[in-house]
């Protein structure tokens, strides 16, 4: 299945219907790259992405930081510390609106 994105399929195969690849989920919108936080919840992972932001006041930039949950797919193997890339879907819980569709580095 296509995503329209440049990211290779999982080798593994699941059932899940909110996988990009094995599913029936589509993923439009932004992409973004972080690192992976938290793993503690159920098909959910915490990506923190860090950024700078200029302070026009004092001519500097300063660094900022948010946490996105995003769905894990039961098909790729995602730890503490790893570096994902996610991509924005549909609305899929109260607070998960990406999907990891790719493991950037270990």
């Amino acid at each position: 299945m296509a995503l329209g994105l440049d990211v290779q399929p999982p080798e593994t195969a699941c059932t899940d219907a909110n996988c990009p690849f094995h599913g029936t989920l589509s993923v439009r919108g932004q992409i973004a790259e972080g690192e992976v936080v938290s793993t503690d919840m159920e098909k959910t992972v915490v990506v923190e992405r860090e950024y700078e932001v200029k302070v026009p006041k004092y001519d500097r930039f300063m660094k900022r930081r948010s946490r996105i949950s995003a769905h894990h797919p039961p098909c790729m193997e995602l730890a503490v510390g790893d570096t994902v890339r996610i991509a924005e879907t549909r609305p899929l819980s109260k607070t998960k609106a990406h999907v990891v569709v790719e493991r950037v580095e270990r």
